[in-house]
């Protein structure tokens, strides 16, 4: 099994960052970006540990206003999210990693698609998951305005879900955690429901978080941040776009959106997978990264 070498901090791009890896240093490197209001806990370790051991050097982070980043106060987010692929250079320079493969789940791949285009001589390879080529057409139904994009809106649960956590109070911990728990379910596809985000990984983030609250800010940092749609027929780099074809919040047309937006791109479809990365999946999802990033 590979060697899990424990947390690090580093500095960067103004920011205080908590990394983790796995892996030998000298395999190629694969850098994970996790999505909105998750730290790097939601890459879990048996995910990282299979990667690392198909002979890749695996860096996980905790993105900011997460885990034990540099955090904002609630509501106050100082960044955006070009700010957040800046970080991820940041990681990649503390590890001396000169190209790496970057892979970025939900909010993540919005990321990764920045860093792609910013800093495509530091990218060997994109893979997006659960993503979207546009964050305005995520955005506007989220914010009350489900005419605003061509592209299907997240369905009427997922958009309770969300509204429930913002009634929670912040300063209940077994509250947060119920209200997180809920909202990861109303996530879950058909074919694996019941095998998502365990209780115990979610009280997990919880605890080691600066301010769990401020991990919300996650939405406030997507407003701020400028369009990029415009742009990505400039990439042209091999990338890998895995979608589940039950996603109730990026719903699948929204992948297929990515795959024709970025030519050269190939298309995972996961049946029966809704916004989610079960373990159910990992025996086809892992080969194909590995196959991607060879």
């Amino acid at each position: 099994m590979a060697t899990h070498h424990g947390e690090r901090m580093i500095e960067g791009n103004g920011v205080e960052i908590c990394t983790d890896s796995f892996g030998d240093p000298s395999n190629p490197a694969i850098l994970l970006f996790s999505g909105g209001s998750g730290s790097m806990l939601l890459w879990e370790e048996d995910f990282c540990e299979r990667l690392a051991d198909g002979g890749r050097f695996v860096i996980r982070h905790d993105q900011r206003d997460t885990g034990k980043t540099t955090s904002c106060p609630p509501g106050e987010p100082n960044y955006t999210l070009y700010d957040m692929a800046a970080d991820g250079v940041a990681v990649l320079d503390a590890y001396g990693v000169e190209r790496a493969h970057i892979a970025g789940l939900s909010m993540g791949g919005f990321i990764t698609q920045l860093a792609a285009l910013d800093y495509p001589e530091r990218v060997l390879t994109l893979t997006q998951m659960m993503s979207t080529p546009d964050l305005h057409a995520f955005l506007a139904p989220l914010l009350g305005n489900p005419e605003g994009t061509k592209l299907p809106p997240p369905r009427p649960q997922v958009m309770e879900a969300f509204a429930a956590v913002g009634e929670i109070d912040g300063n209940d911990p077994d509250a947060v955690l119920a209200g997180r728990v809920r909202l990861f379910q109303s996530l879950q596809g058909s074919k694996y429901r019941g095998q998502g985000r365990s209780k115990e990984l979610l009280r997990a983030e919880i605890d080691r978080a600066i301010s769990f609250q401020s991990s919300m800010n996650h939405v406030g940092a997507e407003l701020q941040t400028e369009p990029w749609v415009h742009r990505l027929g400039e990439l042209d780099l091999p990338t890998l776009v895995i979608h589940g074809d039950e996603d109730p919040i990026v719903p699948f047309e929204h992948g297929e959106a990515v795959q024709a937006a970025i030519r050269g791109s190939t298309l995972l479809r996961m049946e029966g997978v809704g916004h989610e990365l079960p373990r159910g999946v990992w025996d086809v999802v892992v080969p194909a990264i590995l196959e991607h990033t060879s």
